[in-house]
């Protein structure tokens, strides 16, 4: 748990060892402190007031300090939670840029959001709520417990042992009920993702489930969500009670014990030495309530430090010590394999392929054959598990990620827009690119026709993920966005997919004039796109079935020339009429 929160405080965890040392030194102020009620009462009970006169000065003294130190404390703990919302999230930002693409699955996504909200809260609130009562009262009994053995060694000894008794009761009690509370985030995290994928699929959800149906699996994931909060519910109760009665079972404990030692000696002093112990047996078990009624919030932050200790355990692509830069804009692939995780099938096996610089290239072949993938690798989203993937004859391992980012630009089949403007959105790929240069790109990609119908033109929001504009719109954005970047190498995945007929030949204009300004790369199922490479590469089942110049390949008469033999049947399809 500590190990986790200085992982997350980083630099900021000198924050955590300033309150750390504050609150285990208020302890032990407060617990001798309480100390000093034993020669107070001894010498009032034996009628000597004025030597207990000294030990009231030094109590009043102590309770001083330990409201000063008190303060002390809080506003370290204040101090702590700050770097918590501040510097831990911004920790965790950073960790999470550096992670491959391939980690940002739905379950990650979701785990991270949780995180960084309802996680982040409950441990900036820790310091000030939680933490210091409970550090106070794990050290100022191990003070009280001196005090009991120099009053009568059993009281102390039976003391000493009670304190890794709860400590072993209250870790049972974790553990009984961890597992729930993991379980519960989980759902949780799933049932928050299905509550925004229903409200962002209205149309669809209303188009296609009309009676209803749509609710359906957000209603099993609230399901499984409340069937986990009760069985979460149910074992933190236990876990309560059963620390609350070994509280109670140590002082029986220490109650017995008090009462054979009267027993046993039933004169004045053994009775004043007593009545002294069983004060510090009351003010030993009050921490000690304290302490267990927190174990449940403990036990849950625990739970939050888990998830947070799980995604700074995700490992980040390594950096190269000595960073290449690349030395021309081809693209090439020796003998790679690759599959998504370790028990997976391989995506992509032995591929071997050479793209020559500013030359253009497609990838063809059938849904699942490793074209995306082989795509991703070239920008490194992942990073192989044998061979090797080089851009500009680097491997893609030896280069920084701002080096490799400035040698690629891309264009995904499904485009993320950013609350924004038109123009904001396409001068992401170039900040520093000037209006004309946004406009020019605009009209390369077919933005133009949507500005030209917008009252505010290019500064028209495009709203949360592009909510404003329409699919293919956003995907004429996001080629735009790409195409200002002028980056030397240009990976098109399946580009046109969204866009209607028209577009799809103003984007097949923007790739030829692009031809022989930069290295393309496209994944394209249309003739007029396949038509226009330089060389092709089919893949099937995770292999390069066929490579070369499109005429030799379409002689060859193999899965290159199905693939012009089907698309040029179904271009040619029509609708018989019916017969009469």
């Amino acid at each position: 748990m500590l190990k986790t929160f200085i992982a997350l405080l980083g630099d900021d965890a000198r924050v955590l060892r300033r309150y750390g040392w504050l609150a285990v030194s208020y302890g032990l102020v407060s617990g001798l402190t309480i100390v000093t009620l034993v020669p107070i009462l001894s010498r009032l009970l034996t009628g000597d007031a004025r030597g207990a006169a000294p030990w009231l000065l030094l109590l009043a003294a102590g309770m001083a300090v330990c409201w000063a130190w008190r303060r002390q404390v809080e506003k370290a703990g204040v101090a702590l939670g700050v770097a918590i919302l501040q510097s831990a999230r911004q920790h965790v930002g950073d960790h999470v840029a550096r992670l491959p693409v391939g980690w940002f699955t739905a379950g990650s996504t979701a785990r991270l959001s949780h995180v960084l909200t309802q996680g982040m809260m409950a441990l900036a609130q820790l310091p000030a709520h939680v933490l210091t009562p409970v550090i106070s009262g794990a050290v100022t009994p191990l003070v009280i417990v001196v005090a009991l053995f120099m009053l009568h060694a059993p009281l102390g000894l039976i003391a000493l042992l009670a304190l890794p008794l709860l400590a072993g009761m209250s870790l049972a009690a974790a553990r009984l009920g961890r597992r729930a509370e993991q379980a519960y985030h989980r759902h949780f995290a799933q049932t928050s993702q299905r509550m925004v994928e229903f409200a962002q699929a209205q149309s669809v959800l209303r188009a296609f489930n009309g009676d209803g149906g749509g609710t359906r699996l957000l209603e099993q994931a609230m399901a499984r969500q409340r069937r986990a909060g009760a069985r979460l519910i149910y074992l933190s109760t236990a876990s309560a009670v059963l620390n609350a009665w070994t509280v109670q079972a140590i002082f029986a404990a220490l109650l017995a014990a008090a009462m054979l030692w009267l027993q046993a000696a039933p004169d004045s002093a053994t009775v004043v030495a007593a009545v002294v112990a069983l004060l510090l047996v009351n003010r030993f078990i009050d921490p000690l309530l304290d302490v267990a009624s927190y174990g449940e919030v403990l036990r849950a932050v625990r739970g939050q430090l888990d998830a947070v200790g799980e995604i700074l355990a995700a490992e980040p692509l390594p950096a190269p010590v000595q960073p290449q830069a690349p030395r021309d804009a081809s693209v090439e692939l020796r003998d790679v394999a690759f599959r998504y995780a370790a028990g997976q099938p391989a995506v992509l096996q032995d591929v071997t392929l050479r793209i020559a610089p500013w030359s253009m290239t497609a990838l063809i072949g059938a849904s699942g054959s490793g074209k995306t993938t082989l795509a991703r690798l070239i920008a490194r989203f992942f990073d192989v598990q044998q061979g090797s993937v080089r851009v500009g004859g680097v491997d893609v391992r030896d280069m920084k990620s701002e080096q490799l980012a400035a040698q690629i630009s891309q264009i995904f089949q499904d485009s993320a827009l950013f609350a924004g403007s038109i123009a904001d959105n396409i001068r992401m790929g170039r900040p520093g690119a000037s209006d004309s240069e946004v406009l020019q790109a605009a009209h390369q990609a077919g933005v133009a026709e949507i500005i030209a119908r917008l009252p505010q033109g290019m500064d028209t929001p495009v709203g949360e993920g592009g909510a404003r504009l329409s699919g293919g719109e956003r995907q004429r954005v996001a080629i735009a966005r790409a195409l200002i970047k002028r980056a030397p190498i240009l990976l098109v995945d399946e580009a046109t997919a969204a866009l209607d007929a028209e577009n799809q030949a103003v984007i097949a204009q923007a790739l030829a004039r692009l031809r022989g300004q930069c290295t393309l790369i496209v994944i394209a199922h249309q003739l007029s796109t396949v038509a226009m490479a330089d060389h092709i590469v089919v893949l099937d089942g995770g292999r390069v079935c066929e490579q070369g110049r499109p005429a030799e390949l379409a002689a060859a008469g193999g899965r290159y020339a199905q693939f012009l033999a089907q698309r040029r049947a179904a271009k040619g399809w029509r609708i018989a009429p019916a017969p009469r």
